[in-house]
């Protein structure tokens, strides 16, 4: 393969693809949660990869190629999610920001799947009413005075509810961590 030329120190196509093709499994669990299913994701991390080639002359040598990578994911998952808006009515930028956030800080795919099938228990694990909450929160459009409007109670209410179910998630995903399992 030819060499690309950027002036940015230059990587070959070859050094390009040595660096890319052990990325895709972290960039698929990267976006997966984003998106929630597989074949959407799939779809997105086909587009980041298009998007990765077409700027592969903007990578810096020396500096994390993932992370590089991630950013972009990042941009192709709220573009995702602006062309399908019904396929991903509970996620509010706000979330997937906060979701993209939080997964951007674990580098080991196998700690990150750990961390995805913990949450998908704690989620269970919540009464109904909670994880109807959770849903109601983070619909589209939908903010926690909505919520409340929607159900009679005060905001306040409704955000130390939010904030409870929020630690509980949190401290069941550590205890089940601490334990080494998930199921």
């Amino acid at each position: 393969m030819k060499n690309s030329s950027s002036g940015h120190g230059d990587l070959s196509d070859d050094e390009f693809i040595r660096l890319f093709t052990p990325t895709q499994r972290p960039l698929f669990l990267y976006i997966l949660p984003l998106i929630g299913n597989v074949p959407d994701t799939d779809e997105v991390l086909q587009e980041t990869n298009l998007v990765l080639w077409a700027k592969r002359s903007q990578f810096r040598p020396g500096t994390s190629f993932l992370a590089w990578a991630r950013a972009i994911a990042r941009f192709e998952v709220f573009r995702f999610r602006r062309s399908r808006p019904a396929k991903l009515k509970f996620l509010t930028g706000e979330l997937l920001e906060m979701m993209a956030a939080t997964t951007e800080h674990f580098n080991s795919e196998t700690e990150l799947e750990r961390r995805q099938e913990a949450l998908t228990d704690c989620l269970k694990l919540l009464r109904e009413k909670d994880r109807a909450l959770i849903r109601m929160r983070y619909s589209p459009g939908v903010t926690g005075d909505d919520v409340a409007r929607q159900l009679g109670r005060p905001p306040n209410s409704v955000y130390q509810s939010l904030g409870r179910i929020r630690r509980a998630l949190a401290k069941c995903i550590q205890r089940r961590l601490a334990v080494g399992g998930v199921s």
